[in-house]
Parts: structure tokens; C-alpha cells; sequence
């Protein structure tokens, strides 16, 4: 009996090294089983699950005008700017003033019924570049006047049309819509865009604003006057005289149907004289219905504003 106490004893003493080791390995892979469920479930996400998201920068953007801007606008409301160029920079806008002799013309229905037959006078032909190919006498209506100014940019319809409320009346009002809406660096003095050279104190004096003006006023357009740059970027209308006969062919020499795959246009406006040089504003839309307003302003030459444009629509595409 003694004997298998002895051997119970001393068989318990030679196992406790055992049981020992056992506890330990226990306990060590019970604090790293705590260690690991106690680090954070973000941190274990980002460490083993989460892919790294690298955000794509859009290259740089040079464009060979003094000025210009592109605007996303969305539901009416401008939401972001999406580039800039000397945005406040006043420069001359050349044609694109035709886009507020427009609104000044359909603002006034009781002096610009649009089928209202207008005489052109020689004032009006008068007008350098004969676009439009108006002759002294010729009688069109108001939106045969409206539509050869805004297609083919016609410098004698838009005199016209001045004339009947009297050219400064008709200044006056172009410059007190430019106040009323807030373009506080825009000013006009004709309704064409055409500069005027004073000889005798070498001065040229011309219409002018800035990019950004322009983008206030486009947006203006296109809540109020859509039609505006839907009559502009017709690429050809039959013009008639006041007896409903052919008078000629209106054409748009300034296409920007194609700028790029992903984006629409809805219009465009473009200018160009020697001291403005080109200028062109053109409306996109994107795929997801957001309209897109882009000013660009004194580019080299009237090919230049083109090449700028196709930059700055494939820019907005990268």
C-alpha cells in the first residue's frame, strides 16, 4: 500500500512540469487571441481587406487665350467652377455682344414683335463686314433680322434691329440689363461689337467684360432665352423678305457640333475682331444632364478659338 502511495506521489511530482508547459502555451495564445480581437475592426478592414484608392488627377490645362472659364451648372444653379484663366480680366468680346442685343430684342415684345417687317437702312448696311447680305431697302421681319444676326453674325442686322427704338436707346438698355443682372465689369457701346477707332486721339474704344461676366450671362440666357443659343447654333436657315419669298441662306461658318464623344452642345456664340481677337462661348452638356458653360477670350486668330475649345472640351473629358 505504501509502495503505490509512493508511486502515486512520486509520478504527480514528475507530471507537474508538463501540466505547467500546458497553462503557459494555454494562457500565451489566450492574450494573443485577446491581442488580436481587441485591435480595431477599421484598422483590420484597412489593413486586410480595403484596396488602395488612388485619386486620379486631371493633367494641367494650358490654354493659348488671355482669358477663359468653365462652369458646371446644375438644375439652374452654378455648382462649380471647373477651370479658370484670368477670370476677371477685362477684355473686348467682339460678336459675342450680338448675344445681348438678342435678349434685349426679346425682352421687348411691344418694340420687337417678332414678326414685325423692319426696313434696312443704309446706316445699317453701312456696317463693316457685309454679313448677312442685306441690302439698302430690303423689308424683314424682326426674327429674320434676329436669326441672320445670331447664325451668320451679321453686323447690319444687328444695327438694324437697334434702329427701331433709336441706336442709343437700344445702348442704354443693353447696358442697364448688363446692371440689372450684376455684370458689373461689362459695358457696351453698340450693339454689333464692333471696335471703334477714334483716328484723331488713337484711341479704340470697344464693348467689353470678363470670362467670368460672360459665364453669369450665358447662364442667364439659358434659363430665360434658350432659344437664343438654339437659334445660334443652327448651321443654316432660310432668311425670307416681308412678302414670304427667299431673301437668302443663312450659314453658320462656326461649327462646334463635334468638340468631343461624351459631350452634347446646346449652342454657341463666337466674335472676333482685331483687338479682341477670337472669342467663342460654347454650351455642353454632359452625360449626366449637367450643362457645361465655357468662355474662352483673345486667342490669336478665329482657328485658334476652335483648336482652344476642342482643348478645353477634351480637358473636361480627361
Amino acid at each position: 500500500m505504501k509502495k503505490n502511495i509512493l508511486f502515486l506521489l512520486v509520478a504527480l511530482f514528475l507530471s507537474l512540469p508538463f501540466w505547467w508547459g500546458v497553462n503557459l502555451a494555454q494562457k500565451n495564445f489566450e492574450n494573443l487571441l485577446v491581442a488580436q480581437i481587441s485591435q480595431p475592426v477599421e484598422e483590420i478592414i484597412s489593413l486586410n481587406i480595403q484596396p488602395e484608392i488612388q485619386k486620379i488627377q486631371k493633367p494641367d490645362l494650358e490654354l493659348q487665350a488671355k482669358s477663359a472659364i468653365s462652369v458646371e451648372i446644375n438644375n439652374g444653379r452654378k455648382q462649380k467652377f471647373l477651370f479658370e484663366k484670368n477670370p476677371d480680366q477685362i477684355l473686348p468680346i467682339a460678336s459675342l455682344t450680338k448675344l445681348m442685343t438678342a435678349v434685349i430684342v426679346l425682352d421687348y415684345p411691344e418694340n420687337y414683335n417678332l414678326d414685325k417687317i423692319v426696313t434696312v437702312s443704309k446706316k445699317a448696311v453701312d456696317q463693316d463686314e457685309n454679313l448677312g447680305n442685306l441690302k439698302i431697302g430690303d423689308k424683314l421681319s424682326v426674327k429674320n433680322l434676329l436669326y441672320t444676326m445670331l447664325i451668320e453674325s451679321s453686323n447690319d442686322a444687328a444695327f438694324a434691329l437697334s434702329e427701331i427704338i433709336g441706336k442709343d436707346n437700344f445702348i442704354a438698355k443693353m447696358n442697364q440689363k448688363a446692371i440689372d443682372l450684376g455684370l458689373a465689369s461689362t459695358y457696351f457701346i453698340n450693339s454689333t461689337g464692333l471696335d471703334v477707332d477714334d483716328l484723331e486721339n488713337n484711341i479704340t474704344y470697344f464693348n467689353f467684360s470678363t470670362a467670368k461676366d460672360l459665364a453669369e450671362f450665358s447662364e442667364y440666357i439659358l434659363n430665360q432665352y434658350p432659344q437664343i443659343w438654339e437659334i445660334s447654333s443652327k448651321m443654316s436657315y432660310e432668311i425670307l423678305d416681308s412678302t414670304g419669298n427667299f431673301h437668302h441662306l443663312a450659314v453658320n461658318k462656326n461649327g462646334f457640333l463635334n468638340l468631343s464623344p461624351n459631350l452634347g452642345t446646346i449652342g454657341w456664340k463666337t466674335g472676333y475682331t482685331d483687338t479682341a481677337g477670337g472669342c467663342v462661348i460654347v454650351i455642353l452638356k454632359d452625360i449626366d444632364g449637367k450643362n457645361i458653360i465655357n468662355v474662352i477670350l483673345g486667342t490669336a486668330s478665329t482657328d485658334a478659338r476652335v483648336e482652344e475649345m476642342k482643348k478645353l472640351a477634351n480637358w473636361l473629358e480627361s
